[in-house]
């Protein structure tokens, strides 16, 4: 299935602090009906009030992680999505508080597969953690080093890597 027709008119709500960023996003996701927030307070108002099929959160501006904590409340799948926080201890930070994927700004530009990701592991009831893992064990290996998941071993011990 491709990624137009999983993501075809999902609501998705899209949080950052940077409109470029948020134009970005709305240029690579035309499938799907966006909604925008520039701050914490106008992405709360949509998680807690709107029906969202997932929710793109930036970390750095607009508090993402208390968003994700209301997101995980509400039953909306989010996304981190972050420039300034890409670390691998914020990656485990994300996963372990509940995000479903964890998105260098970096790689944005790929944001529908990851998406789409997503929501067939949704469907499948599979992990998301292990499709993460397919599409970012590479680049982390590049980025951090090939020993990057020593960091915190009994996170990523129970999965394959």
């Amino acid at each position: 299935m491709s990624n137009k027709h999983m993501l075809d008119g999902k609501r998705v709500l899209m949080v950052d602090d940077e409109p470029d960023v948020l134009e970005s996003l709305e240029e690579l996701l035309p499938m799907c009906e966006l909604v925008k927030a520039h701050n914490f307070e106008e992405a709360r108002k949509y998680i807690e009030n709107e029906y969202l099929d997932i929710a793109i959160l930036d970390i750095m501006g607009v508090d993402g992680y208390q968003l994700l904590n209301i997101a995980n409340e509400k039953k909306v799948i989010a996304v981190m999505l972050t420039g300034h926080s890409l670390s691998v201890k914020d990656t485990v930070k994300s996963f372990k508080e509940g995000a479903a994927f964890y998105v260098p700004k970096e790689k944005m530009a790929e944001i529908a597969i990851y998406l789409n990701d997503v929501l067939v592991a949704k469907k499948e009831n599979e992990g998301f953690l292990e499709r993460w893992l397919d599409r970012f064990v590479g680049y982390y290996d590049a980025k951090f080093g090939q020993d990057w998941q020593d960091e915190d071993k009994a996170f990523w011990k129970r999965f394959r890597i």
